[in-house]
């Protein structure tokens, strides 16, 4: 019974042995760590709904920043579009009627009324006089001269409404008036604005250069927004993906360059580290003894200087780090 419990002691002291080399793997100085070239995927959907009726492009094919992709039927967009343009002109030339004030012809209009209203208003007063002087001699009726001072007054005040006018239309537009007009066009090119956007939004734009993993959606279907359509595969940059031990966590630093390799390709492919993680991954327990604070990882991303079609997403990868810096 000792000499197996001996034994285990012996292979788990093996495997721990084995694993933390798997962890903090060191050739001739060099720190060797393993990781995979990261999965960089786009959606690619349309902000509008509509029927899509040209798809560009099929599974397989490399396509550039700026491509056209796709398309929707763009007609009810065109019209959208039409009828707000003519809103914001219609909203200009008010706006511009507001800005010049009223007409020459409307002035002497106005002031023609006052000269009407001014006329009507001393015949009125006249009448009223000639009421007054033939009431004593009993030749008219006191009904008549309340009848005169009635016109009178009613004269009075229509000549007052007849100035008040013209002073109108020769004063213009209130800038109250002209400062809604200003709303009223802002809010019609904003419409026409969002109408030019939606329109340029029936076609699908390859945001970088990629290559077509999947044709989600076909020609014909009807599509909502954010559907995706089709799913790109970035092409460049290329990262790589890998975890340093928290032991070897001091010998790595941005700008690290780094010597990366594939189990399909002989190739060596450059790079460098480009970030290190300030977080760390698979944290041990609550209690972290000596032994557990070695478990600690920190996730690095390589950037690959010169990559090509050999190195592929998702691909695992040896990365080794020959100039690495000793720990102080």
């Amino acid at each position: 019974m000792k000499k197996r419990f001996v034994l285990i002691g012996v292979l788990l002291a093996t495997a721990a042995g084995i694993g933390w080399h798997e962890m903090h793997p060191e050739q001739n100085g060099s720190l060797v760590l393993y990781g995979d070239v990261d999965i960089r995927e786009v959606d690619m959907a349309f902000r509008q709904s509509g029927r899509m009726n040209h798809l560009l492009v099929d599974e397989g094919d490399r396509v550039h920043g700026g491509q056209l992709l796709a398309t929707l039927d763009d007609e009810p967009f065109r019209e959208a579009l039409a009828a707000a343009t003519a809103g914001v002109a219609q909203a200009r030339a008010q706006l511009d009627e507001l800005k010049h004030g009223n007409r020459p012809q409307q002035i002497a209009q106005a002031r023609e009324a006052v000269r009407q209203a001014l006329a009507a208003d001393v015949n009125a007063h006249a009448e009223l006089a000639r009421q007054k002087t033939l009431l004593p001699g009993g030749t008219t009726s006191q009904h008549a001269v309340d009848a005169a001072r009635a016109a009178s007054d009613a004269a009075d005040a229509a000549l007052a409404a007849a100035r008040q006018q013209y002073n109108l239309m020769q004063v213009g537009s209130r800038e109250e008036d002209i400062a809604a007009g200003k709303a009223r066009l802002a809010a019609a090119e904003a419409t026409q604005a969002q109408a030019g956007t939606a329109l340029a939004d029936t076609r699908l734009i390859a945001p970088a250069d990629a290559i077509v993993f999947s044709r989600v959606r076909e020609a014909g279907s009807m599509v909502s927004p954010s559907a995706p359509v089709l799913t790109l595969s970035l092409a460049t940059p290329v990262y790589v993906r890998a975890y340093v031990p928290e032991t070897a966590l001091g010998r790595v630093v941005p700008g690290t360059p780094v010597d990366v390799t594939t189990d399909s390709s002989t190739r060596h492919y450059r790079g460098s580290i480009g970030f290190v993680s300030p977080i760390a991954e698979f944290t041990p327990k609550t209690v972290e003894t000596a032994t557990l604070r070695t478990d600690l990882v920190y996730r690095i991303r390589i950037t690959i200087d010169h990559p090509d079609d050999a190195l592929r997403q998702g691909m695992p990868v040896t990365i080794r780090v020959t100039n690495v810096r000793k720990p102080a």
